[in-house]
Parts: C-alpha cells; sequence; structure tokens
C-alpha cells in the first residue's frame, strides 16, 4: 500500500464544520445537563467541545440557538424512533408491546443526562411562547406520523379505522415520556413490562368503544 493510500481522506470544508457542529452540540448536552441553561456558559461549551469560542460562534449565532438546535436534534431522535418501533412489522401485537417497553426501559435507565436536559427543555420552553408553538409544531408532525402507522395496521388488521388514531398517538407518546421519567425516579415503580401493557390496555378498551354493539354513527 502506497503512502497516498495509508493516509487518512482529508475531510472536506463542509464535512469539518458539520463535524464541529456535531461535537460543540455533543458538549453543549453535558453542560447543559449538568449546569442548566442559565448556568451553562458559551465558555464551557466551547471548551468541553475542545474548541474557541470563536469556533462556536462561527457555527451558532448564540447560547440560544445552540440550545434550540440540541433540542430539536435530541427531540426528534427520540420521537423518530418511537414511530418507527411501532411501525415495525413484529408478528403479533404482544411482540410490539415487548419492543416498546424495552425501549422504554433502554431510553430510561442509560440517558440520565437527557432526562436533564428534558427538564431544561421544558422550562425553556414554556417561558417562551413563541417556542412553544415550534415545540407543539414539531410534536404533531411524529404524532400524525404515529396515528398514520396505527391507522394503516388497524386497516389491515380488519379493525375500526375511524377510531381518533391522533389521540391515540398523542396518549402513546406522552405515556412514553411519562413512565420514562417516572422510572427513572424509582425503578420499581416502572416494571419492565409496564409500557406495553399499558399500550395493550389502551388498544383493548378502544377497540371494545369502536366494536360494542348499537354503538352511534
Amino acid at each position: 500500500m502506497s503512502d497516498e493510500q495509508s493516509r487518512p481522506r482529508r475531510l472536506t470544508r463542509a464535512e469539518t464544520k458539520a463535524r464541529t457542529r456535531a461535537l460543540l452540540l455533543e458538549a453543549a448536552a453535558q453542560v447543559f445537563a449538568r449546569k442548566g441553561y442559565a448556568g451553562a456558559s458559551v465558555d464551557d461549551i466551547a471548551e468541553t467541545a475542545g474548541f474557541s469560542t470563536g469556533a462556536l460562534y462561527s457555527n451558532f449565532k448564540n447560547k440560544d440557538e445552540l440550545f434550540i438546535e440540541l433540542l430539536s436534534s435530541r427531540s426528534t431522535s427520540r420521537l423518530s424512533e418511537a414511530v418507527a418501533l411501532v411501525s415495525g412489522q413484529f408478528d403479533s401485537a404482544e411482540g410490539t408491546q415487548e419492543a416498546m417497553s424495552r425501549y422504554l426501559v433502554e431510553v430510561a435507565d442509560n440517558e440520565m443526562d437527557f432526562a436533564a436536559l428534558q427538564a431544561e427543555f421544558w422550562l425553556y420552553a414554556i417561558r417562551r411562547p413563541e417556542f412553544r408553538e415550534s415545540l407543539a409544531a414539531q410534536f404533531c408532525t411524529y404524532r400524525d406520523d404515529l396515528a398514520a402507522v396505527l391507522a394503516e395496521r388497524a386497516k389491515s388488521r380488519g379493525r375500526a379505522v375511524d377510531a381518533p388514531f391522533d389521540h391515540v398517538a398523542t396518549v402513546l407518546l406522552t405515556l412514553f415520556q411519562g413512565l420514562a421519567r417516572l422510572r427513572r425516579t424509582d425503578p420499581e415503580l416502572v416494571p419492565d413490562d409496564l409500557y406495553g401493557e399499558a399500550a395493550h390496555w389502551l388498544f383493548v378498551g378502544l377497540g371494545a368503544s369502536f366494536e360494542a354493539p348499537g354503538k352511534k354513527d
């Protein structure tokens, strides 16, 4: 192998910039989780990432912009993973429920820093009406994706297709968030299979409601 072939490929300018942004976001997650939004400074974040503050400001206008992008990327990742999980083609409803429970346990037990970030995100959003609207719109995107998946699965199984799947999706996503938060407080309060069981209860009740004799149109 020649010396030229053995040398690592030099990153393009765009790749370097993307890598720098990713490292800054990862450092910001650590600092915000440890110190909170108010206590974190751009100096702390830049130093943790191994860059100068100039590098930070060349990628983000200010701490607010960095925080918002971090919130968007982390929330989008978790919600998209949840939707993908329910979209998975498991052999049975029980298989989906078991997978949902495993995912909740994985998130709750291994992402304590993310729990602190979620609290900071919520406090940040609740104090800024304009940001709440953006956060709600983001949630609705994933709620609608999940609702579409649920409707399609119901149709393929010959179940009621006029159920309020947007409401069901809202409950499933927020139930996940709430149970994950509670499990981080005390794992014994949220057994490993509780989320899947709760989802089962929800769908049993939904089925009974829409399949009961004499149901009004």
